[in-house]
């Protein structure tokens, strides 16, 4: 009764919606919400309509459920079937249902039966779009003020109207929905990718993009209309006018990567429907799908989209077949490249009596004792020296490449012999094998041990550890709190750390992470390890991989309250150990994901130790102390610039004394002069130069020249008005006569350039031109 009385009061008091408006349904078996709609609210009796299960019964297959009663809102006879006995269940547009009253007190059993719950409930709401267009007295949420004006600029971009035809008003009404959505998920915090609710986000903006093709726009615009969006709702989202500059950058530089795949994705799929077409078939290929997923990046989804609008299908059997077949080959060539070593080994050691305890965060030398000795892919009790052989150790201060970290190296050393450890592993249940060679003497299981990490490698590795951690809070701190671990490896001599961020990093950008890794380092902030339970990390704020499975007890790794994140890996005490972090490169891995390669400590010095000499080299060629270099170069680079295109116009210059004897090599192909002329040593700008000028000389007609220039091949063909209007298109003559120089290209009609790599095929390829010439001009 509460709820009853509650929503009816918001609906026609707070709302202001006129009670003869409304019409109410209830289970047709629910004589007490009757009794509450009609006697208690006051709702006439002829207004309130008893419907089936299928329409006021809410389940969902087995589980809580119960009858439910809805809200309607009667939009008027114009709206309606034009019946006599249209009302509220009728299937036409004149009742709209708004809101719902879902009294769960059942729960349905696997038999079917139905018992009453111990704990019953309401559940209630209204569809806010649904409300919005009864307030707004308009038929459709795309009418809705906030969203007309968004669908309003998307004609406006596309320079059409929307309600003049069908077809461009679904593309109008698919972009408006999905940038809405875009908008929303990238404030989120959501990049594009190719995985999990990235993928969701790419799949929304090509399919806009698309949509966008079909209307006519021939540009990136959704940024545009981002804007719109944003402006529209910023008044009840606030954070996305402080994003706003974020979002658009998003969403322009994923339509700009999608622009060249999905005009060369579309000319190709087209082609190949038209050969479908053309046999009487009704399905694409399982091949030509996976020929444009896996060449040109072309998804499966547009395909099939791209496919229906054309009564096509696809054949996604034959897709997936080929995809399984592709993963399969990179297995077999990683299992060849050695990405399974020592995997029989580790299920030698499966045993689990046998322990393994790791004191590493403390030491890095350990008295222990061999407990299980692996030679020539068996178990073995002795090794001696040149053998082969995995390790297990009772107790040991190597680590065990995991998390990103390699693994430690150094020596395990027993009264009879040395072994050199190259590597160390985990095993599957966390035990630590430690590889490598027998380098003199004899070694036995059952020897008492002395494992010694090398400890200024592990230093090192400790250096670079801390300074990823330093780096992915910079990242955070300088690119936006969406940046998120996405792979990483910590060696001794560089660490490397994968993100999720959009775009590629700006210089500017660059200097500000690597000076806030830096500074931090100057600072001397201790960094603490400890043991905690799980969710007291969690609530600490400590970070964590996302996807990653983690036990109830966890190692965090915090640097003063800058940092603080999961991580089992070695570190430094204090930042200032790593001396210095200088970034080396940064560049895109996959989609959404950049990496970030640097440097800490001893490679610094290093690093910047080569730059000395480099500089050094340099001066010694330029004849100048390091610090006039710059000037040295530009006035090198000045000079030779200068006497580039002093070369230039001597050859033009040649050229032009040689007119008179290549104008005697015009002929004439059905009233159109055509001239094919070959000038070695002209680059492409000289050659484009000397055929503008020849054309004008020749009036009406078509000039082809060619050179050799280096290595290189290079053509340019230019038609004259006159030559065009007949038939003459020179991108497509000057594409022709490179194929038989094993190269291509294209252009305008009246002006177009290709390349070529076969030098020998160059005056075959002129004496071709006359041929096609006269295949292009019309008859």
């Amino acid at each position: 009764k509460e709820a009853i009385s509650w929503a009816w009061e918001f609906v026609t008091r707070d709302l202001k919606i006129p009670p003869e408006r409304l019409w109410v349904s209830i289970y047709e078996e629910d004589d007490e919400a009757f009794e509450i709609w009609n006697r208690e609210v006051g709702v006439p009796a002829e207004k309130i309509v008893r419907l089936g299960k299928e329409d006021n019964f809410w389940e969902h297959g087995m589980g809580p459920c119960g009858p439910c009663s809805e809200i309607y809102f009667d939009r008027g006879p114009d709206k309606g079937c034009g019946s006599p006995d249209c009302k509220v269940g009728c299937d036409c547009d004149r009742y709209v249902e708004f809101w719902n009253l879902v009294f769960t007190q059942f729960n349905k059993e696997k038999d079917g039966t139905y018992t009453r719950l111990k704990n019953p409930n309401i559940d209630t709401g209204m569809g806010l779009e649904r409300l919005a267009c009864i307030m707004q007295g308009v038929d459709s949420l795309f009418e809705v003020d906030t969203i007309r004006r968004i669908l309003d600029s998307v004609c406006e971009v596309a320079g059409v109207k929307y309600g003049e035809r069908e077809k461009s008003d679904i593309s109008i009404r698919l972009i408006t929905d999905h940038i809405r959505s875009t908008v929303m998920m990238v404030c989120d915090g959501v990049i594009p990718s190719n995985e999990g609710r990235g993928y969701v986000l790419r799949r929304l903006l090509r399919r806009a993009a698309r949509h966008g093709k079909l209307l006519g726009i021939d540009r990136p615009f959704l940024y545009d209309i981002a804007q719109v969006a944003i402006e529209e709702s910023k008044e009840a989202y606030p954070e996305l006018a402080e994003k706003a500059e974020y979002i658009r950058k998003v969403i322009r530089i994923e339509e700009e990567k999608f622009q060249f795949t999905i005009d060369q994705g579309i000319s190709i799929l087209n082609s190949f429907m038209d050969e479908v077409k053309a046999s009487g078939g009704k399905v694409i290929p399982g091949d030509v799908v996976f020929k444009l997923h896996d060449t040109y990046g072309f998804p499966l989804d547009l395909t099939r989209e791209i496919g229906e609008e054309n009564g096509l299908e696809v054949d996604e059997e034959g897709f997936r077949r080929l995809m399984d077949e592709q993963r399969q080959k990179a297995r077999e060539a990683l299992k060849e490249r050695g990405g399974a070593a020592w995997g029989d080994e580790k299920d030698l050691l499966a045993d689990k009596s046998l322990g393994s305890e790791f004191v590493g965060y403390e030491e890095i030398e350990s008295e222990a004792r061999i407990i299980a000795l692996i030679k020539d892919d068996s178990l073995a009790d002795h090794a001696q020296e040149g053998d082969r052989v995995a390790i297990l150790l009772d107790r040991t201060p190597f680590y065990a490449e995991s998390g990103g970290q390699v693994g430690d190296t150094g020596y395990i050393s027993s009264k009879d012999g040395v072994i050199r450890v190259e590597d160390c592993q985990k095993t599957a249940d966390g035990k630590h094998l430690h590889i490598g060679a027998v380098e003199k003497g004899l070694v036995e299981k059952g020897d008492a041990v002395k494992a010694a990490v090398d400890a200024e490698r592990r230093m090192d590795i400790a250096r670079n550890h801390t300074a990823t951690h330093l780096l992915h809070k910079a990242l955070r701190d300088v690119l936006g709190s969406h940046v998120a671990q996405a792979g990483s490896l910590v060696s001794p001599d560089r660490l490397r750390f994968d993100f999720s961020h959009f775009a590629a990093l700006s210089p500017e950008e660059l200097k500000k992470i690597e000076d806030q890794v830096n500074r931090k380092i100057l600072e001397s902030v201790p960094v603490r390890a400890e043991t905690m339970a799980l969710e007291e990390a969690r609530r600490q704020g400590a970070m964590a991989l996302f996807g990653e499975k983690y036990g109830d007890r966890v190692r965090v790794v915090g640097i003063d309250d800058y940092s603080m994140e999961l991580c089992g890996g070695t570190h430094l005490t204090n930042t200032s150990q790593a001396g210095l972090f200088k970034i080396l490169s940064e560049g895109s891995v996959a989609s959404g994901v950049r990496r970030i390669e640097a440097i800490t400590g001893r490679e610094v010095l290093r690093f910047l130790r080569e730059k000395e000499e480099v500089l050094g080299s340099v001066a010694a060629v330029l004849k100048a102390v390091p610090q006039d270099c710059v000037k040295k170069a530009e006035a090198l680079n000045k000079s030779l610039k200068e006497a580039e295109k002093e070369l230039e116009r001597l050859k033009a210059k040649l050229v032009s004394a040689e007119m008179g004897n290549l104008m005697e090599g015009v002929t004439e192909v059905k009233g159109l002069k055509v001239l094919a002329a070959r000038l070695d040593q002209l680059d492409m700008e000289g050659l484009r130069t000397t055929a503008d000028t020849l054309k004008g000389r020749i009036g009406n007609g078509v000039v082809v020249l060619a050179s050799s220039y280096g290595e290189k091949v290079s053509f340019v063909a230019a038609a004259a008005g006159d030559a065009v209007s007949k038939g003459v298109h020179a991108g497509n003559l000057v594409r022709e006569i490179a194929r038989i120089a094993g190269g291509g290209g294209g252009g305008r009609p009246d002006m177009a350039q290709a390349g070529g790599k076969d030098l020998s095929k160059i005056d075959e390829a002129l004496k071709k031109v006359k041929e096609l010439v006269e295949l292009q001009v019309k008859s």
